[in-house]
């Protein structure tokens, strides 16, 4: 009778065990559908949360409407907006849009939560009335000016007989082009809309823009000509970014750039903090957010989420500094499940929860609203990625349980890069494996260092970690990452 007992107690432990050993990360988790009001196209271009905790929302069909959490009421704040992409609540009073034409503040002047007033900060940038010419943000630094980025037009379609702003023929040419001021660049507007500054170009759809608490700005970019790949930008003022057309508007520019030579504009760019290998985790990523210090999201603060409009993805970025430019690496966050996809705005509640709302244009996407709350625990993840001059140190959550001898045959490299060229997107360029030297895992077991064979700059680094699990046998949730090595360290 003991030894049955004893038995049927090690079919239970042996099926406890087997069950821990996969987890996903909707174990902690979860997402919550928001219902929206009747009647309402649900395509979110924006969002931020009011000093009351209620958040603000603006629709592509010109609505800006206002949603208590508490009682799940919805209220009408503003209408007949033109395709407004992205918001800033100021107070309980005053918000400010970024619609197609302009730059907008709408004001509540009489405290009954409709906007009284519809007041154009800016609308000093052109518009040749093409269908692609989308305008996102604002973003804004410490001092309250406004950041904004402007769409390139698509030779898809073609530029109305009178256009907004002066008409620069040495912009059309190309596949996307500007020719109108200041089409594929960043902007910084005064608070009062009175200065308006050229930041920075060489932008093709830049939808996703933020700054982070120390005045670091991001702007994600979509894969298209002359970016092989999609991409994470760290922007700084009066740098150029890739994207030719929009160098017409440059101060003295007078030739069409595509009369130059791939080498000569490859010279003029500035590379990306981050590629997203296109197909493999983004093919059009949308808004950066850093996880808050102060919010409690899981053990991943300080690091950028960033959300991916045709998968049910939001992306999860570990950056780093490497002779004095930023780089780093990309992996799946949260990717299917109860995740909708388009998930194109993202903002952080007072409550620490994650709030997504989702757009859907002709060719991807979907509609609505979802809640994310973490529910605690640690998931099994890579946590940081560092380049080192002979390879990559890599952490982890939790520490490892796999022997050093079993861990080169669990891990797989690649490296390829993508051109830099006029064409739409890039194949993987001289794609080949990667050999691993070495593996040496940490005394607290939580970090491995590899060491290749060869580190070359300009590549992206393709590492799966297959089968390496925690020290009680729990697989990565995400064993998938890309580093974008643009310097190897020198130490």
């Amino acid at each position: 009778m003991r030894s049955g007992c004893i038995f049927i107690l090690a079919i239970i432990i042996s099926v406890s065990c087997a069950e821990k050993e996969t987890e996903r990360l909707g174990d902690f988790y979860s997402i919550e559908n928001i219902e929206l009001p009747s009647g309402l196209m649900p395509e979110v271009g924006g969002m931020d949360f009011m000093p009351d905790g209620r958040l603000a929302m603006c629709f592509h069909r010109g609505e800006v409407m206002i949603y208590d959490p508490q009682t799940s009421d919805w209220q009408l704040f503003a209408e007949g907006l033109h395709d407004p992409l992205g918001l800033r609540v100021l107070s309980e009073r005053e918000i400010v849009v970024m619609q197609r034409p302009e730059l907008t503040k709408l004001v509540d002047n009489n405290g009954d939560e409709v906007a009284d007033e519809y007041l154009t900060i800016s609308d000093n940038f052109g518009m040749s009335g093409n269908y692609h010419e989308f305008a996102f943000g604002p973003s804004m630094d410490s001092q309250g000016n406004f950041y904004i980025s402007l769409n390139c037009a698509s030779r898809g379609d073609g530029i109305w007989d009178e256009v907004r702003g002066e008409f620069n023929p040495l912009g059309r040419p190309g596949r996307m082009y500007s020719s109108v001021p200041y089409r594929g660049w960043v902007l910084k507007i005064s608070a009062d809309g009175k200065e308006v500054t050229p930041w920075a170009s060489g932008f093709r759809s830049p939808d996703g823009i933020r700054f982070n608490e120390d005045g670091t700005l991001y702007i994600t970019d979509n894969q298209g000509d002359w970016l092989g790949t999609s991409k994470l930008f760290v922007v700084e003022k009066g740098k150029h970014y890739g994207h030719v057309s929009s160098l017409v508007w440059r101060d003295g520019w007078n030739v069409d750039p595509l009369t130059l030579s791939t080498d000569t504009l490859n010279q003029l760019r500035e590379k990306a903090a981050v590629l997203f290998p296109h197909n493999l985790i983004a093919n059009s990523p949308t808004e950066p957010i850093v996880i808050p210090d102060n919010v409690n999201f899981g053990p991943f603060a300080g690091q950028l989420l960033v959300g991916e409009m045709n998968f049910p993805r939001i992306m999860r970025v570990m950056l780093e500094e490497v002779n004095g430019k930023t780089q780093g690496a990309c992996i799946n966050f949260l990717d299917s499940g109860k995740l909708s996809n388009g998930n194109h705005r993202m903002i952080f509640g007072p409550k620490g929860d994650l709030w997504v709302g989702s757009t859907a244009y002709v060719w991807a996407g979907n509609q609505g609203l979802q809640r994310i709350h973490f529910n605690g625990g640690t998931p099994m993840e890579v946590m940081q990625v560092n380049a080192r001059s002979n390879g990559f140190s890599i952490q982890f959550t939790r520490p490892l349980g796999t022997k050093n001898s079993n861990l080169l045959n669990q891990i797989d490299v690649k490296q390829y890069y993508y051109k830099y060229h006029g064409k739409y997107g890039s194949p993987r360029v001289d794609e080949q494996e990667v050999k691993i030297k070495g593996i040496t895992l940490s005394e607290d077991k939580k970090s491995l260092d590899l060491k290749l064979e060869n580190m070359k700059p300009g590549y992206v680094y393709d590492i799966t970690l297959n089968q390496v699990v925690s020290n009680i046998g729990i697989k990565l949730i995400n064993n998938r990452l890309f580093y974008t090595l643009n310097n190897v360290p020198t130490n």
